[in-house]
């Protein structure tokens, strides 16, 4: 036996290998413990999570919550503690977000072990499913069509195989390996099979640092999430030159007492600071995770769920979406005089050819039994550029025989006439598959020129039951459908029309090779067969060279390259480890359903975010002109922290919660940042003029002891009633439990004005009936111009 020292350069040609057959053995259970003790183990970071002090420290240290910290820091000294309650919202928030953020973390990596990469491994001669981290410097892990490279290694053995490197290299051709080849990781076996022993794991291996990067939490990398700090960086802006005015105006200009002076100052800067909007956002992301993971899907990268809810058309593969995985086969028709009796001895011994058999070949296999009188004695792997696989067979006889088994229009002329009953069959939605004799040896590029049809095998596949609902929904909302599939065109048409879906048919292989011409054609037609893996990246392109956000979903190695390059990618959990490892989103219970649930969410969290910042950028504008204008008039800042800090509440704060978490299904739109200030900038000007307007009537009307306190109450009052009026459009269209939220709110400060302690407490007093009922009068006055505002600016500014 030949021991592999770990400290010397791997020799991967001649590993341990059993005497008897010759077949590699791999490490002993020695080899692999002291492995494990010199620390030679693929210890690759856990994938999607970062650590419970990256979420705190993400939360609490932010530039807002500084600011925040200080002026509340300021006034815990300066002013009654009614005056500091902003800073124990905030406290509150923060500690919401880390606990929703953390409930996040622990959905994703729960998950994450569930669809992570099982490599086979082989030790002691005994093949044996192992985690990736449980892989070791020297191990000889066995490889399959769709197993993916986990870490650097050489081949052992090999059988027809294929590794696509396109994730790697970029060059989408399959490249064939030998013994001694070297394997990479982030590769995936495309066709054939074999071992490789390796060479290198961990940190070291080729793509681990780019698997390190790209699986890191991504909650900051979406438009959603750059929109808000495009927006916040305005704020920033606008902020400290009108918070120095009015610091200047408050502390300088005005002869008030140091305290209430600070005060009044804090009051102005406070509200500018949106830092509800991030925490929510945040939240509601985190919040989508959690649901979703109920419900058995894995999103690997936060942004997809706000990126499907933007996707306008929908790429499905036929096989493993819309059908389920396996299939029957339901009958056999033997061609030009064949016996059916020796058909089924070469389709059992086909069967057996193959240590991988896809779905088709596994249903000839249950069957047509082995004969246990005929081997293989070589092998071509299905592929899924060839749309064939073939062995070469000695049969009982001693004779021997090669054979090819396939798409009947890829392996025949168009002129061939069982080409007319394969038709026939495939408008039935029936998979039909040619068995031909060939002559040629199987690694000759022209093996299927002069091949003598020999029998054709129909299989059916079984339909998910919840495909045509699903396909339902995506037209209800309306998502455009392509069904992108390797088989028949006219087959894939039949099983699409038995699920609802019409459109044109086309096959691919006429499609033009022009990326524009291609989207028009994509454009006009919905079912696409006999599309190679190589079109399906093309056809994704084109769809997005047209303006469309796309999703593409599959399982098989063949959607690989379309997956990775599709806005979204969307895998089946039982789909390969190639595909899954590409995919933002990954369906763990194999349920096309699944996806109207992760669509609904991003919808959720999209429209509901643009909701809630509208809310959120009303008072930021408001605040910033109110302290302008305080600053250009030199006056007293109408509003202690306290009484702004009623207002976020009952405005701002609880509804947005209520609102960000609400059912909403439409379509995410492009253009947040736009979308949102459209209404912000108008909503706040015209709060700001509304209420200082009413704050100047009120200096004239007010003398005497008292008379601040009874103007800032009646400056708050309107400020509430328009605040209240921006809550009331914004939670439109109205259900029993929105008009239920509107109304608790304007409770809420009814009590307040009601109740003596509470005005005490909020130093809020409406003194007289003339000057309060002014304020209502000019509050009502702005919400009938807010509402013709918003109206004009649709129209005007349309998103």
């Amino acid at each position: 036996m030949t021991h592999i020292d770990a400290g010397t350069d791997l020799d991967p040609v001649h590993p341990t290998t059993a005497p008897a057959t010759g077949r590699a053995r791999g490490l002993t259970a020695a080899e692999v413990a002291e492995r494990v003790a010199r620390g030679e183990v693929n210890d690759v970071p856990v994938r999607s999570s970062r650590s419970l002090v990256d979420i705190v420290r993400a939360n609490v240290f932010t530039r807002f919550n500084a600011i925040i910290g200080v002026l509340w820091l300021i006034m815990l000294f300066v002013a009654p503690i009614q005056d500091s309650l902003f800073g124990f919202v905030i406290l509150a928030n923060t500690g919401i977000g880390i606990v929703q953020e953390w409930r996040a973390k622990k959905t994703l990596d729960s998950l994450a072990v569930i669809g992570e990469a099982k490599p086979t491994v082989r030790r002691d001669g005994v093949a044996a499913v192992v985690g990736t981290s449980e892989i070791v410097l020297g191990d000889l892990i066995e490889i399959g069509p769709g197993d993916k490279i986990v870490v650097d290694g050489a081949c052992v053995e090999t059988d027809g195989l294929e590794i696509d490197e396109s994730l790697l290299t970029g060059e989408a051709d399959p490249v064939v390996k030998h013994p001694g080849d070297p394997v990479m990781s982030g590769s995936f076996v495309v066709a054939g099979g074999g071992a490789f022993t390796a060479t290198k794991v961990g940190r070291e291996a080729y793509a681990a640092q780019l698997a390190e990067e790209a699986s890191r939490f991504t909650l900051v990398h979406s438009e959603l999430r750059s929109g808000i700090s495009t927006i916040l960086k305005y704020v920033t802006w606008m902020m400290v030159p009108t918070a120095i005015g009015l610091i200047i105006s408050q502390l300088v200009v005005k002869e008030n007492g140091f305290r209430d002076s600070v005060a009044r100052t804090v009051g102005g800067i406070v509200p500018m600071v949106p830092e509800g909007l991030v925490l929510l956002t945040s939240v509601a992301f985190a919040i989508g995770v959690i649901r979703l993971g109920r419900k058995q899907c894995l999103v690997q990268e936060l942004p997809a769920i706000e990126g499907l809810a933007r996707v306008d058309t929908v790429c499905l593969d036929k096989t493993g979406t819309l059908t389920e995985g396996g299939m029957d086969v339901t009958g056999l028709r033997p061609l030009n005089g064949s016996d059916e009796a020796y058909v089924r001895k070469v389709l059992g011994a086909l069967g057996e050819s193959d240590p991988r058999p896809n779905a088709s070949l596994k249903a000839i296999i249950d069957a047509y039994p082995d004969s246990e009188d005929w081997r293989c004695t070589e092998a071509l792997p299905f592929s899924s550029a060839r749309k064939y696989s073939g062995a070469r067979l000695s049969e009982g006889d001693g004779q021997s025989s090669a054979w090819l088994l396939g798409a009947p229009d890829v392996l025949l002329p168009d002129d061939d006439p069982a080409l007319t009953e394969t038709e026939r069959l495939n408008e039935e939605g029936l998979r039909v598959l040619l068995l031909v004799r060939v002559t040629r040896e199987l690694d000759d590029p022209e093996v299927a020129r002069d091949a003598h049809p020999t029998a054709l095998v129909v299989l059916e596949q079984r339909l998910r039951p919840d495909a045509a609902d699903t396909l339902r929904y995506f037209d209800e909302q309306n998502v455009r459908a392509k069904v992108i599939s390797g088989d028949n065109a006219v087959s894939v048409g039949a099983v699409a029309g038995k699920l609802g879906l019409t459109g044109v048919v086309v096959d691919a292989r006429r499609l033009p090779a022009e990326r524009d011409e291609m989207g028009e054609a994509l454009d006009a037609g919905t079912v696409f067969g006999r599309v190679t893996p190589r079109q399906k990246r093309d056809m994704v392109g084109a769809l997005q060279s047209r303006g469309h956000t796309v999703a593409m979903t599959g399982d098989g190695v063949n959607d690989v390259l379309a997956l990775k390059d599709a806005d979204i990618g969307v895998s089946m959990g039982s789909g390969s480890e190639a595909t899954r490892a590409v995919a933002q989103i990954v369906l763990l219970n194999n349920s096309f359903a699944t996806l109207p649930s992760v669509v609904a969410e991003g919808r959720r969290v999209i429209g509901n975010i643009t909701r809630v910042a509208t809310l959120f950028l009303v008072k930021t504008v408001y605040s910033v002109l109110l302290a302008a204008l305080v600053a250009c008039w030199q006056v007293e800042y109408p509003f202690l922290p306290r009484h702004l800090t009623l207002l976020s509440t009952l405005t701002i704060g609880v509804p947005a919660f209520f609102l960000a978490l609400a059912p909403n299904k439409e379509r995410a739109r492009p253009h947040f940042v736009r979308r949102v200030m459209r209404y912000a900038v108008p909503g706040g000007v015209l709060a700001a003029l509304a209420t200082f307007s009413t704050y100047l009537i009120a200096r004239h009307y007010y003398t005497g002891e008292g008379a601040l306190e009874a103007e800032t109450s009646a400056a708050t009052l309107t400020l509430f009633l328009i605040s209240m009026w921006v809550l009331a459009i914004i939670a439109r269209p109205y259900t029993w439990w929105r008009l239920g939220l509107v109304a608790a709110m304007g409770g809420a400060f009814l009590l307040v004005l009601a109740v003596p302690r509470l005005q005490d407490f909020f130093a809020l007093r409406l003194v007289g009936t003339t000057m309060p009922w002014t304020a209502v009068a000019i509050a009502a006055g702005s919400a009938v111009a807010l509402e013709f505002l918003w109206r004009w600016v649709d129209h005007r500014f349309p998103a």
